[in-house]
């Protein structure tokens, strides 16, 4: 009886880790055998290239190339806790040395992502979990940044304003992505990941110098307040952006069979899932009986910007991959309480919703994570965070992970 009890309990530990497998092998084969394609150049790389070739050649040569990019992810989230922190509402003021502190850290997130492939070069550690990795940790760095630099502008007291800068700048993300998916190839723009990253870090030393007021002062002739220009400024970046990845998209169409995506797939498919998530987000703010999304509008974005980088995650997982990007995700359960929530007519508080839904959707996006590095590690023989190959298959030690190709650094 015990050894059948056994038995059975090998059968369902088995059942249930393929359950959980998230990758097959055949996706996995074909993540084996990508190879990093990128074009163009934006304007501030060229003279940023000096500083990242002098910047990798201080780091240790046993330091992985994931490393960089996972501690500096960190350094720029718990440094925009701090305005979060300070200012929830995106219209309070938050203090200088925080908006120092802040700066500092997305400088130093920008610098350390710029450079973890040219370390996987000199390590000689590229893999294509590299490429992923940096993509990942990227999709997850926009949510923060934008929210940081709309809260730095005061735009909590244009809540429209506020959603929609937030929405478009993940949405602009994931769309360089998505032309990656139909091309094969990453393109940057003239204004691009680097210009934007330092356009915010300019942002927050402005404020931390000159007060928040300064955002408040009228432009002669113009009549309007002075953050409404680096709002402009932003604008016009997503459109220029937009123009180029749509043409792509919609009129070049894919390097696959009749003009489809690398895995053989529909080029507009991917529009619907992020649809889904964008649609939501829009819904839950203006149904919303007891006003969530403007009486908690940090939290609010982080639970729908979140969400979006899971999504794009797995459109960059399913370029690399070459496979088909579904419609749903599990993360949208999250969002869909808030949905549910509303149509009972709010019966429990929305803010414990919306809680309970920035928790669910943070430990998706890990739990995902985390099981596709692990998978790929596991398949490639791998580490993600330390230089060396996994030990043979018969050890019992754990595995994770090394390292791949990258944007900037990529250069």
């Amino acid at each position: 009886m015990t050894e059948y009890r056994l038995k059975n309990f090998g059968l369902a530990m088995g059942l249930e880790s393929a359950m959980s497998k998230i990758l097959s092998d055949s996706q996995l084969k074909r993540l084996s055998e990508h190879k990093y394609s990128a074009g163009g150049v934006s304007l501030l790389d060229p003279f940023m290239q000096p500083f990242w070739k002098w910047l990798v050649e201080q780091v240790p040569v046993w330091v992985a190339p994931n490393l960089l990019t996972i501690f500096g992810l960190v350094l720029n989230i718990v440094t925009t806790f701090l305005l979060i922190y300070y200012s929830p509402d995106a219209k309070s003021a938050i203090p200088g040395w925080a908006l120092f502190i802040a700066a500092l850290g997305l400088f130093i997130y920008q610098s350390l992502d710029a450079i973890d492939g040219k370390q996987a070069r000199r390590t000689k550690s590229n893999t294509p979990l590299g490429e992923l990795f940096d993509h990942g940790c990227d999709s997850v760095s926009m949510v923060f940044v934008t929210l940081g630099a709309c809260m730095v502008l005061n735009l909590g007291n244009e809540m429209n304003l506020l959603l929609f800068e937030n929405l478009v700048a993940l949405f602009l993300f994931y769309c360089a992505h998505w032309q990656t998916y139909v091309s094969g190839t990453l393109r940057f723009g003239l204004i691009d990941v680097t210009e934007g990253q330092m356009s915010v870090i300019l942002v927050y030393l402005v404020t931390a110098l000159f007060g928040p007021n300064i955002w408040a002062l009228k432009v002669p002739l113009l009549g309007v307040q002075v953050k409404m220009l680096p709002v402009a400024f932003s604008i016009f970046g997503f459109i220029l952006q937009l123009k180029d990845n749509f043409t792509i998209i919609f009129m070049e169409g894919g390097i696959g069979k009749n003009k489809s995506t690398v895995a053989g797939t529909s080029t507009i498919f991917p529009l619907f899932p992020m649809a889904i998530v964008i649609g939501l987000a829009v819904m839950v703010a203006f149904k919303s009986p007891t006003h969530v999304y403007e009486n908690h509008p940090s939290l609010y974005i982080l639970v729908f910007g979140i969400l979006i980088a899971k999504v794009t995650n797995r459109l960059v997982v399913a370029h690399m991959t070459k496979s088909e990007m579904d419609l749903w995700d599990s993360g949208m359960l999250g969002p869909a309480m808030l949905v549910v929530n509303q149509y009972f007519n709010s019966v429990i508080s929305e803010y414990l919703i919306l809680w309970l839904a920035l928790v669910f959707v943070t430990v998706d996006v890990c739990r995902y994570s985390f099981t596709v590095c692990r998978e790929i590690c596991s398949f490639l023989g791998i580490y993600c965070f330390t230089i060396t190959s996994k030990p043979p298959k018969q050890s019992k030690v754990p595995q994770l992970l090394s390292e791949t190709p990258q944007t900037k650094g990529s250069n």
